[in-house]
């Protein structure tokens, strides 16, 4: 018997080598779906995360960045027909007791200053309303009896102002929503960050090695260097 013969016979009866365990996938669908969520998220917190890791900059440094006021102050009279408006609203006025809708308008008009959403503070013989808003703040008193009008207004300048919105001071309820959505957006595009991460870590031996010396460096400056 040859050879050949031989080798023929030995690999028919040779045991099939052992099969490689199939690699567990994310389906196309969700790593479609990863990419899809990552950048539209992104394009949602474009503008926001810019204006936001800006102002945490001037706000960490807010003693560093001096800033002049400029204050307003304006006097002004009522007319009569205004004054007698004051001397109708009943005692016992509160915070819940609307500024008649004339005096609004005349106040607005003169004063150059938004009264919606106010809430007045009345006495017997002053009405006050605060005036805070983003980047500056104010203030109009009236004088029940004699109709005297004192009116102030602060403002700090542009850098208190993004300041201002970025803590969502005195900013008002639509902001306040662009908020909650803008740090809804975050998270999605976090998490969906991560997720892509774990996908191409296998190619970029340095992604978790980076990705927990994000989460170590903080820690160890607020265990040991924050007071």
């Amino acid at each position: 018997m040859n050879s050949r013969s031989t080798f023929q016979r030995t690999s028919a009866i040779a045991p099939p080598a052992p099969e490689k365990k199939a690699k567990r996938r994310i389906p196309a669908f969700w790593v479609r779906q990863f990419h899809t969520w990552h950048w539209m998220s992104s394009a949602i917190c474009l503008i926001g995360m810019i204006l936001f890791a800006v102002t945490g900059i001037t706000l960490n440094h807010a003693g560093a960045i001096e800033a002049e006021p400029v204050i307003v102050t304006e006097e002004l009279a009522l007319p009569d027909s205004l004054l007698g408006t004051l001397e109708r609203v009943p005692e016992g006025a509160d915070a819940t007791t609307p500024v008649p809708d004339a005096l609004a308008r005349w106040l607005e008009g003169e004063l150059d200053a938004g009264l919606a959403g106010r809430a007045p503070e009345w006495t017997e013989s002053e009405l006050y309303i605060a005036l805070p808003r983003p980047g500056g703040d104010g203030w109009v008193a009236i004088d029940r009896v004699s109709g005297d009008v004192l009116f102030e207004s602060t403002d700090r300048g542009w850098i208190a102002y993004f300041n201002d919105l970025h803590k969502g001071r005195d900013s008002g309820t639509a902001w306040s929503w662009f908020i909650d959505i803008f740090a809804a957006a975050c998270v999605v595009f976090s998490v969906t960050g991560l997720l892509l991460l774990q996908l191409h870590a296998k190619n970029r031996p340095s992604t978790w090695p980076i990705v927990g010396a994000g989460v170590v460096i903080p820690a160890l400056l607020l265990i040991f260097l924050v007071h």
